[in-house]
């Protein structure tokens, strides 16, 4: 399929599609909208940032366009309510004129306005499992009426605790459902679940879904720790575009953000005990471009979908060598080149050594050096073929 015009789906969406510059599938969205379609459930794995979202909402719409029901059709389950709200930003751009908005049923955040959007006969509910078991059992929300069920972030969802909120769930649905599953990996308890609630499922799997996609380049750059800051300025100076920095902590998160910013960069943060409104605000600046840093703990590796970041640092090593993989995942989206930087102390190595072997790959090294002069040298030792490394100002390969 090398467009969705080759798609079975209405012109009216055909047309939104156009609008919205959907032209050309990716190759998750080619592998799964077709037996989706055809209503079979559907199991499917792919790296972060191959737009596995339109995979499932495409044939929502499509789905949602046919019937004039007032009951819930489709339930979208996610761990985060930033990628709830971004998948829901989405739903916007495919809905036509006449069709219900989606009820977004997310905690955080008050829930007047999602109760009512319930009552007003929502057909698409987007949601976080915890919000929705809450208003299950307060009898708040019927699901008895639903046909599609799409678990996103599968893996993410069960590491964060949310298996029992996601079986009350499921024990109201009706068991004629069409299930849809989009997932990082398949790991043991996500195969557990899919044997479970999934019948006969139609396999898609997108290359190896334990290495960055081929796009983002990796380089690490080895400093002291007391150099840590210097490098991270210095990699704001050197590269264009809008950065993501990950750290390990939340007080972490707060003295990096305030620190840049009082270095005269537009910098905000996001983390998990900021206030909804605070981090709706400095994802939405950081998307239209007023902050050139959004500097993030984990909550933002997979709950996030931000287009057109050029860079990601990693200004602190993640845990997993699994979140090494959703961080960098961040840069390089649908096809675009991308750049994920490593700042590597002394006490690091071990750590860094641990995420290549498990992941099976050479992160090229940079000596990083402050006393150098005004340009720091850089010197690259060439743990990768010659072909896929690429000189940048000042770098020397050896």
């Amino acid at each position: 399929m090398q467009t969705f015009a080759e798609l079975p789906l209405s012109p009216a969406l055909r047309q939104r599609l156009v609008a919205a510059q959907f032209t050309t599938p990716t190759p998750i969205q080619a592998g799964a909208i077709p037996p989706v379609l055809e209503g079979k459930d559907v199991l499917a794995t792919a790296q972060t940032g191959t737009g596995k979202t339109l995979a499932f909402l495409i044939p929502i719409v499509e789905m949602l366009a046919q019937e004039a029901s007032r009951q819930v059709s489709a339930l979208v389950l996610l761990p985060t309510r930033e990628l709830a709200m971004q998948v829901n930003e989405e739903f916007e751009k495919l809905r036509a004129s006449k069709m219900r908005k989606a009820a977004l049923v997310i905690g955080g955040v008050p829930e007047h306005s999602q109760i009512q959007s319930l009552r007003g006969g929502a057909s698409l509910v987007i949601a976080t499992p915890g919000r929705l078991q809450d208003f299950l059992d307060r009898g708040l929300v019927n699901l008895r009426g639903l046909r599609l069920l799409v678990l996103d972030e599968a893996d993410r969802m069960l590491d964060m605790g949310f298996l029992p909120a996601i079986r009350r769930i499921l024990e109201v649905v009706p068991d004629d459902r069409q299930t849809l599953c989009f997932s990082a990996t398949l790991e043991q308890s996500v195969a557990g679940l899919v044997h479970q609630y999934m019948r006969d499922p139609v396999r898609v799997a997108l290359g190896s879904v334990l290495k960055p996609v081929e796009s983002v380049r990796l380089r690490a750059y080895e400093v002291r720790p007391s150099e840590k800051l210097d490098a991270m300025r210095h990699l704001l100076y050197e590269t264009s575009g809008q950065t993501l920095v990950f750290t390990r902590t939340k007080r972490g998160a707060e003295r990096l953000a305030k620190q840049l910013a009082r270095d005269g960069f537009a910098a905000a943060m996001i983390h998990g005990d900021r206030s909804q409104s605070q981090r709706n605000s400095a994802l939405n600046g950081f998307q239209q471009g007023r902050h050139q840093v959004l500097v993030a703990t984990d909550i933002a590796a997979r709950g996030l979908h931000i287009d057109d970041v050029a860079h990601v640092v990693n200004y602190d090593l993640p845990t997993l060598a699994e979140d090494f993989i959703h961080r960098v995942g961040r840069t390089g989206r649908a096809g675009a080149r991308g750049l994920a930087t490593t700042l590597v102390a002394s006490t690091d190595l071990l750590a860094l050594r641990d995420i290549e072997r498990a992941l099976k790959l050479n992160i090229e090294r940079i000596a990083f050096d402050l006393s150098s002069s005004q340009q720091p040298a850089r010197v690259v030792k060439n743990t990768l073929p010659t072909r896929s490394l690429i000189a940048l100002p000042g770098e020397v390969f050896v």
